[in-house]
């Protein structure tokens, strides 16, 4: 059983500076670490609802990685919201429960990383084969090491978790198929709308959008036929955020008195 959003992957140019701009934006953020293929290296924004941002940027060319062709993209200046992970129960049950269902999942596959006070993690991974769903990351090593907590909670601007992730599909129909073959459940029918299909997960949303001919279909959408376009956050206090600093990611807050800002 998928228990809900685990990460929301970023990808950015300058790892440094992206760590001074959202730490602007009110973010704690915390140092991640280099993954173990030498290739990617990243800082972490963790959230009282269980799930986190990875800011992570490469440090040399790679081809091979799957999330390469992101930063050819000149549109968004390769940077911005590329993908975003689920937290299985049991990785290899998931995947084969996924499987069962008649979709095609890939896995699981060995990862890890090794953060900079020297401590190793490792996990595996689930990998879908069509860009509009998520991957998913299990943990080996217990996931309170790979994920900060406490004070690393604690965000200057009030933010304390992922409320929803709405992700650009290129059919509605098919996608929320794929979806509820990897989630085992069904899009949350009081949430239905002509071009929108939402499932619910542990405290957070995905939200599937379709646009209809007059809507934005994203510079990528030909390419990559979806993927995540923006993130709705919760948070104790109204926010806003300036645009200039989330590097090509589209950021709300609502707070609980239901105030809203968009970055």
């Amino acid at each position: 059983m998928i228990k809900g959003i685990d990460h929301v992957v970023i990808l950015v140019k300058n790892l440094d500076q992206a760590v001074a701009d959202y730490k602007q934006l009110g973010f704690n953020v915390t140092p991640g670490g280099e993954h173990t293929d030498g290739t990617t290296h990243n800082a972490l924004i963790a959230f009282a609802d269980g799930s986190y941002l990875e800011l992570i940027a490469f440090k040399r060319e790679a081809p091979e990685h799957r999330w390469w062709r992101h930063t050819l993209n000149t549109a968004r200046d390769g940077e911005g919201l590329i993908d975003f992970a689920l937290l299985p129960t049991d990785i290899a049950n998931d995947i084969a429960a996924a499987r069962q269902r008649g979709l095609d999942y890939q896995g699981p596959f060995p990862g890890g990383r090794q953060r900079p006070d020297g401590q190793r993690l490792k996990w595996q991974t689930g990998q879908p084969t069509t860009p509009d769903l998520p991957f998913l990351c299990g943990d080996i090593t217990p996931r309170s090491l790979r994920v900060p907590s406490g004070p690393a909670w604690v965000h200057p601007n009030g933010v304390t978790g992922i409320d929803a992730i709405v992700v650009l599909v290129a059919s509605l129909e098919e996608s929320a198929g794929r979806y509820a073959a990897l989630l085992g459940v069904e899009p949350n029918p009081k949430q239905a709308a002509v071009h929108a299909a939402a499932f619910n997960l542990g405290p957070g949303n995905i939200v599937l959008n379709e646009p209809d001919e007059t809507g934005e279909k994203g510079d990528w959408l030909p390419e990559v036929k979806g993927g995540p376009v923006s993130l709705h956050f919760k948070s104790v206090t109204p926010v806003s955020f300036d645009k200039s600093l989330a590097h090509n990611v589209t950021f709300s807050a609502s707070s609980k008195v239901g105030q809203e800002q968009r970055c």
